[in-house]
C-alpha cells in the first residue's frame, strides 16, 4: 500500500515538475527580447568592469565610475567618428556608386579567361554566363544581409524599438556595474548551501572572461583595421584606403567568418583594376589573416577564452541563427563564462573524486595485501 502511494506521488511530482519547467521554457520564450537585452547587457558589464573596478580602487564611488567609464566610451567613439567619419561614409558611398562598374568589369574578365580555356561552346557560355551573374548575386548579398540584420533587430520593434533596446541594455549593464554585488548575493540566495557560495565564487571568473573576450576582439579588430588600411594605401588602393579598412575592422569582430567578408569588397576593388592588384591584396588580406590567427588570437582572445575553437565556431553559428549579426558578436563570450562554470563546478569536481576513488581503491588494496601477509 506505501509502496503504490509512493508511486503515485513520485508520478505526480514528475508531471508537476515536467509541467512546470514546460511553462517556464514557454515564459522565457515570450520574454525572449527580455533575455536578449539582458545577455547584451551582461557582456558590456563585463567589458567594462576593469575599468569601474580600478576607480573603485582609486578611491572612486562605484556608481560614479560607472558614469565616467560611459562617458570616456562615448568621448572615444564620438572623437574617433569626427576625425575618420566623413572621410570613411565618403569613401564607402563611392565605392557602393562604382560597385556596378566593378562587377562588369570582373564579368569582362571572368568570360575573357573562359574563352581563353577554350570553352566556346554556346550552352556552356550560356550556363556560365547565369553562373556569373554578379550583379544578380551581388543583389542577393544585399538582401541576404539585409535579412541578417532583420533577424538581429527581430527582437525590436523598428528603428525606435532599436534604439530603445540599446538604451536599455546601457541602462541595464549600469545597473549591474554599480549594483553588482548586491545583485549577485541576490541571486545566489536563491540556491541552497553549499551552492550558493560556490555560485558566487564564480561572477568574477565568468565576468573576467567574458569581458577579456571582447576586449581582445575589440582590440585585434582595430589593430587589423589599421593594418588593412595602410597595407593598401602602400599597394595603391588610396581612393577607398580607410573605408574599406573600417569595413574589415569591423567585420572581423565576427569569428571565423568576419575576415572573409571583409576581404570581399577589396579584392573587388583590387580586381577591377588590375590583376597584380588583386595578388597584392589578396597576399596582403593572407598574411594579416595568418597574423591574426597565429598571434593576435592566441595573444590577446584564445588565453582569456579557453575555448575550443569547435565550440566557438558552434556558437558563432548559432548566434547568428537566432539572434543574427548580434548574435553572432555575444554568443562566443556567453560560451565562454559557461565553460567557467562547467569548469569549476562540474569537471574538477568530478576529476576531483575519481581522484578520491582511486586513492580509496589502491588504500583498500594495501591493507588487502597487508592482512593477506
Amino acid at each position: 500500500m506505501n509502496d503504490s502511494k509512493r508511486s503515485i506521488s513520485v508520478s505526480v511530482g514528475s508531471i508537476a515538475l515536467v509541467t512546470v519547467t514546460i511553462l517556464l521554457i514557454i515564459l522565457l520564450w515570450q520574454l525572449k527580447s527580455l533575455l536578449v537585452i539582458l545577455m547584451i547587457s551582461a557582456v558590456l558589464a563585463a567589458t567594462l568592469a576593469p575599468i569601474v573596478d580600478y576607480g573603485e580602487k582609486i578611491r572612486i564611488p562605484r556608481w560614479l565610475g560607472v558614469i565616467l567609464a560611459y562617458l570616456l566610451i562615448i568621448l572615444l567613439i564620438t572623437t574617433a567618428g569626427l576625425i575618420i567619419g566623413p572621410t570613411v561614409i565618403t569613401q564607402i558611398q563611392r565605392l557602393l556608386q562604382k560597385l556596378p562598374t566593378y562587377l562588369d568589369i570582373i564579368t569582362t574578365l571572368t568570360q575573357s579567361l573562359i574563352i581563353r580555356f577554350g570553352i566556346t561552346e554556346p550552352k556552356a557560355l550560356n550556363l556560365i554566363d547565369q553562373w556569373l551573374d554578379l550583379q544578380g548575386l551581388t543583389a542577393w548579398a544585399v538582401k541576404w544581409s539585409q535579412k541578417l540584420i532583420v533577424s538581429s533587430l527581430g527582437i525590436t520593434k523598428g528603428i525606435v524599438g532599436g534604439v530603445l533596446n540599446v538604451l536599455l541594455a546601457i541602462i541595464f549593464s549600469g545597473y549591474m556595474l554599480a549594483g553588482s554585488s548586491k545583485l549577485i548575493k541576490d541571486f545566489v540566495s536563491l540556491f541552497p548551501s553549499p551552492w550558493d557560495s560556490r555560485l558566487e565564487a564564480q561572477f568574477p571568473l565568468v565576468s573576467d572572461r567574458m569581458g577579456k573576450y571582447i576586449q581582445g576582439r575589440i582590440l585585434v579588430s582595430l589593430i587589423l583595421g589599421v593594418a588593412i588600411t595602410i597595407g593598401l594605401k602602400f599597394i595603391g588602393i588610396t581612393e577607398f584606403a580607410l573605408g574599406l579598412g573600417v569595413i574589415a575592422g569591423f567585420t572581423n569582430l565576427i569569428p571565423f567568418f568576419g575576415p572573409v567578408l571583409g576581404s570581399i569588397p577589396a579584392l573587388i576593388v583590387a580586381i577591377a583594376q588590375n590583376s597584380w592588384t588583386f595578388w597584392w591584396v589578396l597576399l596582403l588580406f593572407v598574411i594579416i589573416q595568418n597574423v591574426e590567427t597565429y598571434v593576435l588570437d592566441p595573444l590577446l582572445v584564445g588565453s582569456s577564452v579557453k575555448v575550443q575553437p569547435l565550440y566557438q565556431l558552434l556558437a558563432v553559428l548559432g548566434g547568428v541563427q537566432v539572434l543574427g549579426i548580434i548574435g553572432a558578436i555575444i554568443a562566443p563570450p556567453w560560451v565562454a563564462g559557461a565553460g567557467v562554470v562547467i569548469d569549476n563546478l562540474y569537471l574538477k569536481s568530478k576529476d576531483s573524486n575519481s581522484f578520491m576513488e582511486i586513492a580509496t581503491l589502491e588504500i583498500n588494496n594495501d591493507s588487502i595485501s597487508t592482512q593477506a601477509k
